[in-house]
Protein backbone atom coordinates (compact mmCIF):
# COMPACT_ATOMS: atom_id res chain seq x y z
CA UNK A 1 0.00 0.00 0.00
CA UNK A 2 1.62 3.43 -0.65
CA UNK A 3 1.90 6.07 1.61
CA UNK A 4 -0.85 9.28 1.96
CA UNK A 5 -0.17 12.22 0.75
CA UNK A 6 2.40 13.71 2.73
CA UNK A 7 2.75 17.35 1.48
CA UNK A 8 -0.97 19.23 1.08
CA UNK A 9 -1.81 19.01 4.91
CA UNK A 10 1.40 21.21 4.91
CA UNK A 11 0.48 23.60 2.57
CA UNK A 12 -2.93 24.47 4.07
CA UNK A 13 -0.86 24.99 7.14
CA UNK A 14 1.01 27.80 6.56
CA UNK A 15 -1.10 28.88 3.37
CA UNK A 16 -1.21 32.42 5.19
CA UNK A 17 2.35 32.74 6.13
CA UNK A 18 2.77 31.72 3.03
CA UNK A 19 0.98 34.82 2.16
CA UNK A 20 3.51 37.55 3.26
CA UNK A 21 6.56 35.90 3.83
CA UNK A 22 9.15 34.50 1.44
CA UNK A 23 10.57 31.11 0.52
CA UNK A 24 12.49 30.40 3.80
CA UNK A 25 8.97 30.88 5.67
CA UNK A 26 7.87 28.43 3.32
CA UNK A 27 10.47 25.91 3.47
CA UNK A 28 9.99 26.33 7.45
CA UNK A 29 6.62 25.88 8.04
CA UNK A 30 6.78 22.78 5.33
CA UNK A 31 9.21 21.35 7.42
CA UNK A 32 7.22 22.28 10.52
CA UNK A 33 4.64 20.35 8.74
CA UNK A 34 5.52 17.49 7.20
CA UNK A 35 8.34 16.55 9.31
CA UNK A 36 7.84 14.09 11.88
CA UNK A 37 7.60 15.85 15.58
CA UNK A 38 11.22 15.08 16.31
CA UNK A 39 13.76 17.87 16.18
CA UNK A 40 16.29 15.88 15.65
CA UNK A 41 15.53 17.03 11.60
CA UNK A 42 14.18 20.13 10.60
CA UNK A 43 11.62 20.76 9.03
CA UNK A 44 10.69 18.42 10.15
CA UNK A 45 11.37 20.62 12.63
CA UNK A 46 11.58 17.11 12.22
CA UNK A 47 12.94 13.33 12.12
CA UNK A 48 12.63 11.61 9.26
CA UNK A 49 12.55 8.25 11.33
CA UNK A 50 9.08 6.99 11.21
CA UNK A 51 6.97 8.99 14.07
CA UNK A 52 6.37 7.25 17.01
CA UNK A 53 2.75 6.59 18.01
CA UNK A 54 1.13 6.00 21.32
CA UNK A 55 -2.77 5.09 22.42
CA UNK A 56 -4.73 6.24 24.75
CA UNK A 57 -4.64 3.37 26.80
CA UNK A 58 -0.93 3.82 26.77
CA UNK A 59 -0.73 7.17 27.57
CA UNK A 60 -3.09 6.48 30.10
CA UNK A 61 -1.00 3.55 32.15
CA UNK A 62 2.15 5.13 32.00
CA UNK A 63 0.47 8.37 33.40
CA UNK A 64 -0.51 6.22 36.58
CA UNK A 65 2.81 4.49 36.78
CA UNK A 66 4.61 7.94 36.75
CA UNK A 67 2.45 9.63 39.31
CA UNK A 68 3.30 6.51 41.37
CA UNK A 69 6.71 6.98 41.29
CA UNK A 70 7.71 10.36 39.15
CA UNK A 71 11.73 9.80 40.08
CA UNK A 72 11.42 6.73 38.52
CA UNK A 73 13.47 7.99 34.99
CA UNK A 74 12.73 5.16 32.78
CA UNK A 75 8.81 5.91 33.28
CA UNK A 76 9.07 9.52 32.85
CA UNK A 77 10.55 9.27 29.85
CA UNK A 78 8.24 6.58 28.08
CA UNK A 79 5.53 8.91 29.63
CA UNK A 80 6.97 11.89 27.99
CA UNK A 81 7.30 10.22 24.92
CA UNK A 82 3.95 8.58 25.36
CA UNK A 83 2.35 12.63 25.49
CA UNK A 84 4.64 14.15 22.54
CA UNK A 85 3.48 11.00 20.54
CA UNK A 86 -0.18 12.13 20.88
CA UNK A 87 0.47 16.18 20.58
CA UNK A 88 0.34 16.79 24.48
CA UNK A 89 3.63 19.08 23.96
CA UNK A 90 3.17 21.16 27.19
CA UNK A 91 2.37 17.71 29.40
CA UNK A 92 5.62 15.98 27.98
CA UNK A 93 7.63 19.13 29.03
CA UNK A 94 6.62 19.37 32.52
CA UNK A 95 7.52 15.81 33.02
CA UNK A 96 10.71 15.88 31.27
CA UNK A 97 11.10 19.45 33.30
CA UNK A 98 10.57 17.66 36.47
CA UNK A 99 13.07 15.10 35.53
CA UNK A 100 16.03 17.16 34.35
CA UNK A 101 15.82 18.57 37.56
CA UNK A 102 15.90 15.80 39.55
CA UNK A 103 18.64 14.18 37.19
CA UNK A 104 21.02 17.11 35.99
CA UNK A 105 23.49 15.31 34.86
CA UNK A 106 21.52 12.86 32.74
CA UNK A 107 22.31 13.75 29.40
CA UNK A 108 19.39 10.81 28.09
CA UNK A 109 17.06 13.06 30.19
CA UNK A 110 18.45 16.68 28.95
CA UNK A 111 18.69 15.37 25.33
CA UNK A 112 14.77 14.15 25.27
CA UNK A 113 14.22 17.87 27.80
CA UNK A 114 15.81 19.69 24.63
CA UNK A 115 14.07 18.31 21.95
CA UNK A 116 10.56 18.49 23.66
CA UNK A 117 11.11 22.18 24.23
CA UNK A 118 11.54 22.78 20.83
CA UNK A 119 8.67 20.74 19.68
CA UNK A 120 6.34 23.29 22.01
CA UNK A 121 8.06 26.03 19.84
CA UNK A 122 10.47 27.19 22.80
CA UNK A 123 14.15 27.27 21.05
CA UNK A 124 15.94 29.31 22.92
CA UNK A 125 15.55 27.39 25.83
CA UNK A 126 16.04 24.26 24.02
CA UNK A 127 19.14 25.23 22.41
CA UNK A 128 20.42 25.93 26.44
CA UNK A 129 19.39 22.24 27.25
CA UNK A 130 20.41 20.50 24.36
CA UNK A 131 24.34 21.81 24.14
CA UNK A 132 24.07 20.44 28.42
CA UNK A 133 22.40 17.18 26.88
CA UNK A 134 26.44 16.03 25.48
CA UNK A 135 30.00 16.91 25.32
CA UNK A 136 32.59 17.67 22.95
CA UNK A 137 34.82 14.88 23.91
CA UNK A 138 31.95 12.42 23.83
CA UNK A 139 29.46 14.45 21.12
CA UNK A 140 26.32 12.73 20.03
CA UNK A 141 25.13 13.28 16.54
CA UNK A 142 21.51 13.28 17.31
CA UNK A 143 21.79 15.76 19.73
CA UNK A 144 24.03 17.83 17.05
CA UNK A 145 21.11 16.88 14.18
CA UNK A 146 18.21 18.62 17.13
CA UNK A 147 20.47 21.11 18.26
CA UNK A 148 20.87 22.26 14.21
CA UNK A 149 16.99 22.12 13.78
CA UNK A 150 16.41 24.75 16.62
CA UNK A 151 19.34 26.68 15.11
CA UNK A 152 17.68 26.83 12.12
CA UNK A 153 14.41 27.89 13.45
CA UNK A 154 15.98 30.62 15.28
CA UNK A 155 16.97 31.91 12.06
CA UNK A 156 20.81 31.29 12.64
CA UNK A 157 21.73 29.15 9.35
CA UNK A 158 25.24 28.89 9.89
CA UNK A 159 25.29 27.66 12.73
CA UNK A 160 22.80 24.99 11.96
CA UNK A 161 24.66 23.67 9.12
CA UNK A 162 27.82 24.01 11.27
CA UNK A 163 26.09 21.31 13.91
CA UNK A 164 24.83 19.44 10.75
CA UNK A 165 28.11 19.14 9.36
CA UNK A 166 29.64 17.62 12.94
CA UNK A 167 26.98 15.23 13.14
CA UNK A 168 27.89 14.22 9.45
CA UNK A 169 31.50 13.46 10.38
CA UNK A 170 30.45 10.72 12.64
CA UNK A 171 27.79 9.26 10.50
CA UNK A 172 28.98 9.76 7.22
CA UNK A 173 25.81 9.71 4.51
CA UNK A 174 22.96 9.61 7.18
CA UNK A 175 19.74 10.49 5.56
CA UNK A 176 17.98 12.61 8.18
CA UNK A 177 21.03 14.49 8.66
CA UNK A 178 21.73 15.02 4.91
CA UNK A 179 18.26 15.73 4.60
CA UNK A 180 18.33 18.41 7.70
CA UNK A 181 21.70 20.23 6.38
CA UNK A 182 19.83 20.40 2.94
CA UNK A 183 16.63 21.85 4.12
CA UNK A 184 18.84 24.20 6.05
CA UNK A 185 20.56 25.56 2.77
CA UNK A 186 16.70 25.87 1.48
CA UNK A 187 16.31 28.34 4.24
CA UNK A 188 19.74 30.14 3.31
CA UNK A 189 18.18 30.55 -0.30
CA UNK A 190 21.37 28.25 -1.22
CA UNK A 191 19.28 26.03 -4.08
CA UNK A 192 22.35 24.70 -5.69
CA UNK A 193 24.03 23.40 -2.36
CA UNK A 194 20.13 22.21 -1.16
CA UNK A 195 19.30 20.48 -4.42
CA UNK A 196 23.28 18.08 -4.38
CA UNK A 197 22.40 17.61 -0.85
CA UNK A 198 19.14 16.29 -0.69
CA UNK A 199 19.42 13.88 -3.92
CA UNK A 200 22.09 12.49 -1.69
CA UNK A 201 20.05 12.14 0.91
CA UNK A 202 17.54 10.92 -1.12
CA UNK A 203 20.01 8.60 -2.68
CA UNK A 204 21.11 6.83 0.58
CA UNK A 205 19.71 2.71 1.34
CA UNK A 206 17.92 3.89 4.06
CA UNK A 207 16.25 7.43 3.23
CA UNK A 208 12.62 7.13 3.60
CA UNK A 209 9.60 9.12 2.23
CA UNK A 210 10.10 12.56 3.83
CA UNK A 211 13.45 12.67 2.81
CA UNK A 212 12.61 12.20 -1.41
CA UNK A 213 9.66 14.92 -0.28
CA UNK A 214 12.33 17.29 0.95
CA UNK A 215 14.16 16.84 -2.40
CA UNK A 216 10.47 17.09 -4.08
CA UNK A 217 10.13 20.33 -2.60
CA UNK A 218 13.99 21.52 -3.59
CA UNK A 219 12.93 20.91 -7.00
CA UNK A 220 9.56 22.37 -7.07
CA UNK A 221 10.76 25.69 -5.53
CA UNK A 222 13.54 26.10 -8.88
CA UNK A 223 10.37 25.55 -10.89
CA UNK A 224 10.90 22.16 -11.98
CA UNK A 225 7.49 20.39 -11.20
CA UNK A 226 7.77 17.31 -13.25
CA UNK A 227 10.72 16.52 -11.97
CA UNK A 228 9.40 16.89 -8.83
CA UNK A 229 6.32 14.89 -9.20
CA UNK A 230 8.43 12.14 -10.47
CA UNK A 231 10.01 11.81 -6.89
CA UNK A 232 7.46 11.71 -5.40
CA UNK A 233 5.05 9.39 -7.03
CA UNK A 234 8.04 7.02 -5.37
CA UNK A 235 5.70 7.29 -2.41
CA UNK A 236 2.30 8.44 -3.35
CA UNK A 237 -0.53 7.18 -5.96
CA UNK A 238 -0.27 9.15 -9.49
CA UNK A 239 -3.00 11.16 -7.98
CA UNK A 240 -1.70 12.68 -5.05
CA UNK A 241 1.31 13.19 -6.17
CA UNK A 242 -0.73 15.71 -8.64
CA UNK A 243 -2.02 17.02 -6.28
CA UNK A 244 0.82 17.74 -3.88
CA UNK A 245 2.44 19.48 -7.08
CA UNK A 246 -0.37 21.59 -7.43
CA UNK A 247 -0.34 23.06 -4.15
CA UNK A 248 3.31 23.54 -4.76
CA UNK A 249 2.69 25.38 -7.62
CA UNK A 250 0.40 27.26 -6.13
CA UNK A 251 2.48 28.64 -3.79
CA UNK A 252 6.05 29.46 -5.44
CA UNK A 253 3.33 31.52 -8.17
CA UNK A 254 2.09 33.09 -5.14
CA UNK A 255 5.32 34.38 -4.18
CA UNK A 256 6.70 34.71 -7.76
CA UNK A 257 3.67 37.56 -7.77
CA UNK A 258 4.31 38.59 -4.46
CA UNK A 259 7.87 39.47 -5.07
CA UNK A 260 6.63 41.45 -8.50
CA UNK A 261 3.90 43.85 -6.29
CA UNK A 262 6.38 44.42 -3.85
CA UNK A 263 8.88 45.42 -6.82
CA UNK A 264 6.62 47.26 -8.42
CA UNK A 265 5.20 49.50 -5.19
CA UNK A 266 8.85 50.60 -4.23
CA UNK A 267 8.49 52.76 -7.74
CA UNK A 268 4.67 53.84 -7.64
CA UNK A 269 5.79 56.46 -4.59
CA UNK A 270 7.94 58.01 -7.03
CA UNK A 271 5.31 58.00 -10.10
CA UNK A 272 2.66 59.19 -7.75
CA UNK A 273 4.86 62.54 -6.55
CA UNK A 274 5.85 62.87 -10.30
CA UNK A 275 2.51 63.00 -11.53
CA UNK A 276 0.34 66.54 -12.46
CA UNK A 277 -1.79 67.32 -10.25
CA UNK A 278 -5.50 67.37 -11.87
Amino acid sequence: MRAAPLIPHAFSSFGKAGRSLGAAALVAALAAGCQSRSPETTGSIGAVSTPRTASRGEVDNLGAKYSADPADVGVAMRYASALRATNQRTQAVAVLQQTALRNPKNRAVLAAYGKSLADAGRFAEAAEVLQNAHTPAQPDWRVLSAQGTVADQLGDHVRAQGFYEAALKIVPNEPTVLSNLGLSYLLGRQLDQAETTLRLAADQPHADARVRQNLALALGLRGRFDEAETVLRRDLTPEAAAANIVSLRAVVARQSSEKAAKTVSRELPRAVIAAPRT
